[in-house]
């Protein structure tokens, strides 16, 4: 549903109209490959290119990089497909990088069996995104991962360096 005026002389100074297509792979035989794998051999397998980036990584722009014990390395080119009506790249895709760069990093320290969600993120934007930003990287690192709860921080930083936002995240840990 669009809220497109009809007029078509009005959408003649609109610019060009672009289009994007989205791919990804079937996400059950990646998924049941992973979930037989601790955390970390998981998303190595990711980052190498053994196994599938989940879907939402062509949606948004960003895949996993680097994989270590309590840290996770994304890197995303978003587009502008996500600008919002000032100009900038939506505070919802960086929201969502730092969303799964900070859960990545907790993952990253679960045996094979376990699983985690969201509870809560806080992210701080520190400064807007945009074409012109450059590649983004996020990096998430664990504070601390225990039995049933796991905490995290996360940063972005566009191509110059330069932190663009953080986060702090509070996920559920569980048996899958």
């Amino acid at each position: 549903m669009t809220a497109e005026l009809t007029d078509t002389e009005a959408r003649a100074d609109w610019g060009p109209q672009r289009s994007k297509t989205v791919t990804w792979r079937d996400p059950g035989p990646g998924t049941a490959k992973g979930l037989t794998m601790a955390g970390l051999d998981y998303l190595q397998a990711m980052a190498d290119g053994l196994l599938p980036q989940p879907p939402i990584s062509g949606l948004m722009e960003f895949a996993i990089v680097e994989a270590e014990y309590g840290r996770a390395k994304f890197a995303c080119r978003p587009d502008e497909s996500a600008y919002n009506p000032i100009g900038a790249i939506h505070g919802g895709l960086i929201c969502t990088l730092l969303d799964s760069v900070t859960a990545c990093a907790v993952h990253s320290t679960l045996p094979a069996g376990k699983g985690y969600t969201s509870i809560e993120i806080k992210v701080n934007y520190l400064k807007a995104v945009r074409l012109s930003s450059g590649l983004l990287t996020a990096t998430g690192t664990v504070v601390k991962s225990g039995a049933r709860v796991g905490f995290s921080e996360g940063v972005v930083t566009d191509g110059s360096g330069a932190v663009v936002a953080t986060a702090t995240s509070t996920l559920l840990i569980f048996d899958l």
